[in-house]
């Protein structure tokens, strides 16, 4: 898949680049036009760079790009340089990807982007009002009005080349890092089950494990049917830390109501389509995920750290 400019947006609903040589000091900002501040970096070679001048009004080579894919790698910084999102960390080393078009908005993402060539690195910096309006014609979230007024973009640039070129390369880094995730998942799981089983000596659980590497243990046996993939099931639960944190529960997250999705069609992680199918209707019971079955190596926001194994309590209340 190509990333258009959308990505821009969703990675803030998410939340190093190999910028260290230019994070802190290398000279001045310089100011666009259009408002928003920036360093250009060009690579010297041996992770060195250079500051690279561009004009206020623009690169005169971006006519040149335009069609084209380019690839690259982002981290957003707030006003207070907390990082809310990190493109290698949340791909996995793969680059994102944009297909260089038009800037039509002025003071935004895309103009930032446009400026850059292949092998820079660039250092944005945006009043978090004007970016908000103009690339994520959304309101400021309130922590990010907290953090200050500004949003800082870090970027280094792979490549660019043709669409077809584009395709072919992330195909080969899907398949590369889809077998990096596999071979990672299968010996974390063996990690995991040891953790598990430690969990549950200490706890003094009464476990079953299921073929899949899930334990679950019964604390009020249902009378109904287990439901069947595609049926519709209605569950409360809590989500846990094997430390005790809770990240997540109906009470919380759904006013007290139990959520209700399809079962094994992939809407929710593995562990609970497997697990829930364990059940009996009016079952109330723990499961315990190992993290490939849960959110993996790469975690789930602040609260759920990456190869996190998950306790969930949970009952299932009915099943259609």
């Amino acid at each position: 898949m190509l990333f258009s400019r959308t990505f821009l947006s969703l990675a803030l609903a998410a939340g190093v680049l190999g910028l260290a040589s230019c994070n802190k000091g290398g000279g001045e900002f310089k100011k666009a036009k259009s408002g928003f501040e920036y360093k250009i970096f060009k690579s010297t070679g041996s992770g060195k760079y250079d500051a690279r001048e561009v004009a206020p009004e623009g690169d005169a080579t971006y006519k040149e790009r335009l069609g084209k894919v380019m690839a690259l790698n982002v981290e957003y910084r707030t006003g207070k340089d907390s990082i809310l999102f990190n493109s290698r960390k949340q791909q996995q080393g793969i680059p994102m990807r944009i297909e260089l078009q038009e800037v039509k908005t002025k003071g935004g993402l895309e103009e930032a982007i446009s400026l850059l060539q292949p092998g820079d690195s660039g250092v944005f910096r945006f009043n978090v009002d004007t970016i908000f309006a103009k690339s994520f014609k959304a309101p400021v979230p309130p922590f990010m009005k907290k953090a200050g007024p500004t949003m800082t973009m870090f970027v280094k640039v792979d490549k660019v080349q043709t669409r077809e070129e584009a395709m072919a390369d992330q195909q080969k880094a899907m398949v590369e890092m889809q077998q990096k995730m596999m071979a990672h998942a299968k010996d974390q799981l063996k990690k995991d089950d040891a953790v598990l089983q430690d969990y549950i000596k200490k706890n003094n659980l009464t476990a079953q494990r299921d073929t899949s590497g899930i334990y679950y243990i019964i604390t009020q046996p249902g009378t109904g049917a287990k439901p069947k993939q595609g049926q519709t099931v209605s569950v409360q639960y809590k989500g846990t830390l094997l430390d005790g944190k809770e990240f997540d529960s109906s009470a919380k997250g759904n006013g007290g109501k139990p959520i209700a999705f399809p079962l094994g069609v992939g809407q929710v992680i593995p562990g609970w389509d497997k697990g829930i199918a364990l059940l009996n209707k009016g079952t109330k019971a723990t499961l315990l995920i190992p993290s490939s079955l849960a959110y993996g190596q790469r975690g789930a926001g602040a609260d759920i750290p990456a190869d996190a194994p998950l306790r969930f309590d949970v009952e299932l209340v009915d099943v259609k």
